[in-house]
Order: C-alpha cells, then sequence, then structure tokens
C-alpha cells in the first residue's frame, strides 16, 4: 500500500490503483513529493474484458482513466489506475492540481463520455458539439454515419 491504495508494478514502474474517493488527494500528495507534471491522462473502456484481473482489493469496472505522473528532478515516473463505474461515470477533476489536464480530460469526455466533476470547460473537443455518442467506447456503432471525403470517388 502507498497512500492508502493498492500498489502493482508494470514493467519497473510503479502503479496505484486509488479509489475515485482517494484520486485528486493521492496526486496531489504526489505533487508534494516532486511528481509536478502530469503527462498523460486517458480513458480505457473494458467492456470486452469485465474480468481482466487488477490489482488485489480493486473491483474492476468497465471504464478506467490512466494518469501517468512526472518527477522530472529526480528522473521518476509514476501511474495511477483508477477505476470508474459506467453507471456513474464521474471522476473530480485534477485541473486544481495540474491546469495542463484541462484538455487531456476534454479528451476523455469527448471519446468515452467520461466526467469529470467542476472541470472548468468540460465540452467536446475533437468532435462536433452536436455530435451524438462517444467515438471510442467499444459500444459506439462504427460505420453507422456515411462519411463523405473530400475529393474522394463518387
Amino acid at each position: 500500500m502507498q497512500h492508502g491504495c493498492p500498489v502493482t508494478d508494470s514493467r519497473g514502474q510503479t502503479v496505484l490503483h486509488p479509489t475515485r474517493e482517494q484520486y485528486v488527494d493521492v496526486v496531489k500528495a504526489l505533487a508534494d513529493e516532486g511528481y509536478g507534471m502530469c503527462v498523460d491522462l486517458v480513458g480505457v473502456d473494458y467492456l470486452l474484458h469485465p474480468n481482466r484481473p487488477v490489482a488485489d482489493g480493486v473491483t474492476p469496472e468497465r471504464f478506467e482513466v490512466v494518469v501517468n505522473l512526472l518527477d522530472i528532478y529526480n528522473r521518476r515516473r509514476i501511474r495511477l489506475r483508477v477505476q470508474v463505474p459506467e453507471h456513474d461515470a464521474v471522476l473530480p477533476t485534477l485541473f486544481d492540481v495540474h491546469p495542463g489536464t484541462e484538455a487531456m480530460e476534454r479528451e476523455v469526455f469527448d471519446m468515452f463520455g467520461l466526467s469529470f466533476d467542476a472541470h472548468p470547460d468540460l465540452t467536446r473537443i475533437l468532435m462536433p458539439e452536436d455530435w451524438d455518442g462517444h467515438p471510442l467506447r467499444k459500444d459506439y456503432e462504427v460505420g453507422a454515419i456515411p462519411v463523405q471525403f473530400k475529393g474522394a470517388p463518387s
């Protein structure tokens, strides 16, 4: 356990598994320890893998948010994997700790439909505002909307 979270190792990198309730506090504590840069924040949809192996003490959910943090002064990385249930797909925003996550959280919202509570501008970033659905969800109907490419033969 580290910061009250289960810990695993993935290819030599420490991986913490905080709950949604621990998420922001763990990121703040890690920032105080030198992990001052959020390198990436991505969503994952495990719809097709509900029984995947997870750390002891972690209940797998359909969605997961993966955060990679970097301590540039001590050349250390750490990863967080937060389970997000399909029926309540909301996490608190990391914007107050790492303002650079603003666009990353918007992308996860746009592509997966996960919300970030208290985000300053949770709007679509890649898809048009009137787009229906979230294209990276495993249950998104591929090919349901015909696309005409500019310059393509008729």
